[in-house]
């Protein structure tokens, strides 16, 4: 459909827009996404402040040159491109997006509803190949979270040996005091 020059000019400042936002960028090809599947998408991108927009790959070409002066080849770009942008962890969106795409995953179909094309990853474009990596790495959070597991595992068990010897002693001490007391009933 072929769009307006006010409405070309609109998309491209969006996209301008989004692009100097964004923390990272990904690129992918859709084929048969229907209505719904693109909605669930946009709002699993929501969560973690990242927006799925669906473009003409010259306008993308455009508004990637002018907000962060990168030439993109469009026969990178194949069939009909979509472009999520993450305003902020470069990663969680990915992961995010990378869990949707492996839910459409059909093992059999040649052409698959929505795949990875390439990514713009800390200032730099990425094939296919380094998107994919990149997608399947644990977001910050993640990461984060992973660390203070670690370092409270040592204090768990720590409590848990102590709160062991605690009640070790304290049965002990029973014990002991029972058989003081039968010791004493005894005499």
């Amino acid at each position: 459909m072929a769009l307006s020059k006010t409405r070309k000019s609109e998309v491209l400042n969006n996209l301008i827009e989004n692009f100097k936002n964004s923390s990272s960028i990904g690129f992918t090809k859709t084929f048969w996404l229907t209505v719904s599947e693109t909605e669930e998408l946009r709002w699993m991108l929501r969560e973690v402040d990242a927006v799925y927009i669906m473009s003409k790959k010259t306008l993308i070409k455009k508004a990637l040159k002018e907000a962060l002066d990168l030439d993109l080849d469009l026969s990178l770009l194949p069939w009909q491109i979509s472009v999520i942008c993450s305003k902020k962890d470069p990663i969680a969106w990915l992961s995010k997006a990378n869990a949707f795409i492996k839910d459409k995953e059909d093992k059999k179909a040649e052409n698959q509803k929505i795949e990875w094309v390439l990514s713009v990853f800390e200032g730099e474009i990425k094939g296919i190949e380094d998107t994919k990596i990149i997608a399947n790495m644990p977001s910050k959070d993640t990461l984060l979270s992973r660390l203070v597991w670690s370092m409270m595992s040592p204090l768990s068990s720590m409590a848990r040996f102590l709160d062991a010897a605690a009640k070790e002693i304290e049965n002990q001490w029973k014990t002991k005091v029972w058989e003081l007391k039968n010791n004493k009933d005894s005499e």
